[in-house]
């Protein structure tokens, strides 16, 4: 599906308002032509001719931004924000409404929760930088930790970009041997090494009139950092074992974790390629920096949990203040795997502290969590071993079974299945039971997971997944 794009409204019925349409359909905008401003959505500017006098009004319709086209004989109290000859050439007039594209493009995927989430200075700033550099064709360096959500940034970039109707490719530099990087990267033509049965496009190939997004550049073997320095330069590039060049028609965006700087110091990463790629360089920002969007980004991911089908939890106010205090070494992904966590645990009710992992419990202010009545430590500890019962110790419902669970229907016909009168969590017992049993059967195989895989009547891969799941190691 196409994406949508911003309204420009043009302000006159002149004759040349069919040819300034035509323009701005090109440049892939939606237009309304007349005196009287669109009523469904708000334009992204409004462009008049000064020759039509329809410029009177301009500091009184609209809001928007507003050019004007031809020589004005006197400037209004608000004057345009460009003014520009008319007729006007096409790349001026791209000159000038890129960056307001690219400005209502990043509104439009913050209003949709995509991109980079929060409100404070540091992130707005953020924004900012890519909302300048996207409509360009400048190289871009990311710069941040693990987590922070460098490749989010890339995407962005890309998508409020003259090229986002075409691919946006991310190599991981740091996942990808080095020996098999070049043929990854530029591609390989048949029999150009041992196993290349077939001609095969690279990433490069693959972008084409797109972004390619190098993460972890900073990992990249020095080897091949000429070979990317000359497709920054040339803008070319030849497949392994070929002879013809091709066109490299790409945005280049890098990413690392690593200080360059020092590397470049330590002969481990090229200087003139640090110099190619840190032509407009982007700090992103940890999360220990963004304790006050901690609360939005959180629920973001917790959204995107439901999106996917996976349990997400609900959060509550005492399990926020606690996810405030931590300082986030992992950053955002550190974040979502903790709510995927707790999204487990308390799947069919509200989160609680007690939900987190052991490292983040002592972060717990001193007063009690809303909603929980005061009592004493060991009431709670109690309350929760009811609700959470350890599966190494929950044999039964109730105090009227033996020793041993049920192992056949009519065993778990004899038992007394009688519920206490607040209830139970099903999902949880079931869970409980099933670790009590993966536990059980490890221990008589002696941790061969395959002996205790015929014991449980399960494949041998869907106990390890179980085993994953549980945390069973």
């Amino acid at each position: 599906m196409p994406r949508p794009q911003p309204l420009c409204w043009i302000d006159s019925k002149a004759p040349e308002a069919s040819l300034l349409n035509e323009q701005l359909t090109l440049l892939g905008f939606d237009t309304r032509t007349g005196l009287e401003p669109p009523e469904s959505d708000a334009p992204l500017c409004r462009l008049t001719f000064a020759a039509d006098g329809a410029v009177e009004a301009a500091d009184s319709t609209t809001r928007s931004p507003w050019v004007v086209l031809g020589q004005l004989d006197d400037i209004p109290p608000v004057p345009p924000q460009a003014q520009l000859p008319w007729p006007v050439p096409l790349d001026t007039l791209q000159a000038v409404l890129a960056p307001m594209k690219s400005r209502w493009h990043g509104e439009r995927l913050r209003r949709e929760n995509r991109g980079l989430i929060g409100s404070s200075p540091a992130l707005e700033g953020v924004r900012h930088e890519v909302a300048q550099v996207a409509p360009t064709e400048a190289t871009v360096l990311i710069l941040g930790e693990t987590g922070t959500g460098k490749e989010v940034v890339a995407r962005m970039i890309h998508m409020l970009s003259e090229r986002a109707d075409k691919p946006f490719v991310p190599v991981n530099c740091g996942a990808i041997p080095g020996e098999l990087l070049e043929s990854e990267l530029f591609g390989h033509e048949k029999g150009a090494f041992t196993g290349a049965i077939t001609q095969r496009k690279g990433r490069f190939e693959l972008a084409q009139g797109g972004t390619i997004f190098l993460d972890e550049i900073g990992d990249m073997p020095f080897s091949m950092q000429v070979k990317i320095l000359r497709v920054l330069q040339e803008r070319k590039f030849e497949r392994v074992g070929g002879s013809a060049s091709f066109d490299a028609d790409v945005r280049i965006v890098a990413a690392t974790h690593r200080d360059l700087l020092s590397m470049v110091d330590e002969g481990k990463f090229r200087q003139d390629l640090y110099y190619r790629l840190n032509v407009f360089p982007i700090q992103t920002q940890p999360l220990r920096a963004l304790r006050d969007d901690l609360p939005e980004i959180a629920t973001a991911l917790v959204e995107r949990l439901h999106r996917d089908g996976r349990p997400a939890p609900t959060l509550t106010d005492a399990v926020i203040s606690v996810l405030k205090r931590h300082d986030w070494p992992g950053n955002v992904r550190e974040l979502a795997n903790v709510l995927e966590r707790v999204g487990i645990l308390a799947a069919d009710r509200p989160s609680r502290v007690g939900d987190l992992p052991a490292h983040l419990q002592h972060l717990s202010p001193s007063e009690p969590d809303p909603g929980y009545p005061a009592e004493s430590a060991s009431d709670r500890s109690a309350a929760m071993e009811k609700m959470d019962p350890d599966p190494r110790s929950i044999w039964s419902l109730t105090e009227n079974f033996g020793p041993r669970l049920p192992l056949t229907p009519e065993e778990v016909g004899d038992c007394d299945l009688t519920l206490p009168d607040d209830g139970i969590s099903l999902k949880s017992q079931l869970e409980a039971i099933e670790q009590a049993w993966i536990q059980a059967a490890l221990t008589q195989a002696d941790a061969v997971v395959a002996r205790a895989a015929r014991l449980l009547g399960i494949r041998r891969t869907t106990l390890v997944e179980k085993m994953r799941k549980y945390q069973i190691g």
